[in-house]
């Protein structure tokens, strides 16, 4: 029986920076990534348990030092506090965030012991689909047994999954600094708003971001993989077939399959084996897409705190005729992956080439031409260290997206698995958890 948890909103205010944005930091521009980033709100819970060792929470404390921490940090990301204007630009008038405090009915283990993704949207400030003006919202909540859990929600017009997780990592740093009394926490970082001088707004007009965004039959649901089963994993995806017809480097085709790179191959080549059958359609084409950081890919490299839209994504439509176990998927992916380099970022700042690729690409969306599962990792990003001040968390969790076909990667706390939150239509989603070899890599937790 799935656990329904109940919110009770106690108390609900502005949060504006501690000191005000200055005149000629007023206009925050989008970029043309920006532009063309889907217009809803990504979320993160972190849960934090009051029985863990060397806790005691206090939660009027806990509260005002959340409160006064993401004052001052609004003040290095003034752009956050703002209002967004059009599909143009921030105005950045300090006229803060929403900040929620809630009870919720329930002990915090009865909501992470068996995790329902839809549920933990309760957790979280905004309908995500709702994006209006607001670029962040916060929702401190209380559990009856004295745990919290933030909920957070981000504007994907104006930040990748690296800046929000950039903003929660620098938020908790300015919190511990006031909790301990610290001046030298180098941890604190300083957003570079550089993206709409790497990429120019342009008119898109003719391509529509909301593509894919829906929240009619999708459902959302967690699937926990343990490192042994990964593993398998990635023996069985090896790259190790012979098709040397693409020349790439001898050490691309020896590097074994990443962990993310194994199960993705493997999640979409069920999706592919479960949907397929008696389709109505069968000249679909499948495609597997994979969401990628360009701030590596620049020359020289762009600093992590690069802050906004900082990433493309890479379309794979793998061959299925390379046998059941599409032993070739991991090598074109990768072949894909490695065509966003230096040069591919070049002819992206020039902007009009890309935006005809993906007018054309929403047109077969819309038509069904083309069937994609999209993969975002939010693996190795250190989701688990972020302390305000009262330890580390508990666990981190996704609340359910409104996207269709679209599968999130989050780390485990320990032990080398991957959590795997896959949106999907509600049909599609019970073929593959009808699927016996899907279910047999499936951890029990």
């Amino acid at each position: 029986m799935i656990m329904k948890v109940e919110v009770e909103v106690v108390s609900r205010e502005l949060i504006r920076p501690s000191s005000p944005t200055p005149d000629h930091l007023h206009r925050y521009q989008l970029s043309f990534l920006d532009q063309i980033s889907p217009p809803v709100f990504s979320p993160l819970v972190i849960f934090y348990s009051s029985s863990e060792a060397d806790t005691n929470f206090d939660i009027a404390d806990i509260s005002n030092r959340l409160k006064k921490s993401l004052s001052d940090v609004l003040v290095q990301f003034y752009p956050l506090a703002g209002r967004a204007n059009d599909n143009m630009f921030i105005d950045c008038n300090d006229k803060g965030i929403p900040f929620l405090e809630t009870r919720v009915k329930c002990q915090l283990s009865d909501v992470i012991q068996n995790p329902v993704p839809s549920e933990l949207n309760k957790l979280v400030p905004f309908q995500l689909d709702e994006v209006a003006d607001l670029a962040l919202g916060v929702q401190l909540s209380v559990f009856d047994c004295g745990g919290v859990a933030i909920g957070a929600c981000i504007s994907h017009k104006i930040a990748d999954a690296l800046s929000f997780f950039m903003f929660i990592k620098t938020w908790a740093a300015t919190a511990r600094k006031h909790h301990y009394h610290r001046t030298d926490d180098h941890t604190v970082m300083s957003p570079q708003f550089v993206s709409a001088t790497l990429f120019p707004p342009r008119n898109i007009s003719g391509f529509n971001p909301r593509v894919g965004i829906t929240k009619e039959n999708i459902v959302t649901k967690r699937f926990v993989f343990d490192a042994s089963k990964i593993d398998s994993l990635k023996s069985k995806y090896g790259v190790n077939d012979n098709d040397h017809e693409h020349e790439q480097s001898l050490e691309s085709y020896q590097r074994p399959p990443s962990r993310v790179e194994a199960l993705s191959a493997f999640i979409w080549s069920r999706y592919v084996a479960a949907t397929k059958v008696g389709s109505e359609a069968p000249e679909r084409v499948y495609a597997i897409v994979h969401a990628v950081n360009l701030r590596t890919r620049f020359d020289p490299p762009l600093p992590e705190c690069s802050f906004g839209n900082l990433y493309r994504i890479a379309v794979t439509v793998p061959r299925l005729d390379t046998g059941e176990e599409c032993y070739g998927l991991v090598r074109q992916v990768r072949e894909q992956v490695s065509h966003i380099d230096k040069d591919y970022v070049k002819k992206l700042q020039e902007g009009s080439e890309h935006l005809s690729f993906i007018r054309k690409s929403s047109e077969n969306f819309y038509k069904g031409e083309m069937v994609t599962l999209s993969f975002t990792s939010l693996c190795r990003f250190p989701l688990y260290e972020a302390d305000f001040g009262w330890g580390k968390p508990t666990w981190v969790g996704s609340p359910a997206l409104t996207f269709n076909n679209l599968v999130v990667f989050i780390d485990t706390k320990s032990g080398g698995g991957i959590e795997a939150y896959i949106n999907m239509k509600e049909g599609d989603l019970a073929k593959i958890e009808s699927d016996k070899e899907f279910i047999s890599f499936v951890s029990s937790e």
